[in-house]
């Protein structure tokens, strides 16, 4: 095993940054969670880092998803044994290896540690693991990157 092998099959730590508060506890649909209002609030030491973060402008969040206990490597995109087998890696399931989501959600209002936002699919006390600007000239609208 070469070393960059070797590396790669270390367990890595996170250390989340914050947690998010919807009202979603359980499995909803992400279309139905994106359209409701949620919360992130980061550790009160994590505050310093939201500033430049502006109303009405995107962020890129990365969290946890906490309630995934299991995955599969093949499934049917949704849940909906109509569509037709994937591997995880082509859907946007769940149901990962890493249980490490991306959602764009967009700025409400910023204060002192709490972003509220729209736009979230996170379930009820999903552990944020960072939160990056989305930039559409850097995250695939200038490289003509379909939808």
């Amino acid at each position: 095993m070469s070393a960059c092998n070797e590396a790669s099959a270390l367990p890595i730590t996170f250390t989340p940054i914050g947690w998010v508060e919807s009202e979603f506890s359980g499995y909803a649909p992400s279309d139905e969670m994106r359209q409701r209002p949620s919360r992130i609030v980061l550790r009160p030491e994590m505050a310093p880092g939201l500033m430049g973060l502006e109303v009405e402008r995107y962020i890129l969040v990365l969290f946890n998803l906490h309630r995934a206990t299991d995955y599969d490597l093949r499934l049917h995109p949704g849940h909906n044994p109509e569509n037709p087998i994937r591997g995880v890696f082509a859907t946007r399931s769940q149901y990962r290896p890493n249980a490490i989501a991306a959602t764009v959600a967009e700025i409400v209002s910023v204060e002192d540690n709490i972003i509220n936002v729209t736009g979230l699919d996170a379930q009820d006390g999903s552990p944020v693991l960072d939160i990056k600007p989305f930039r559409a000239s850097f995250d695939g609208e200038s490289q003509n990157i379909p939808n």
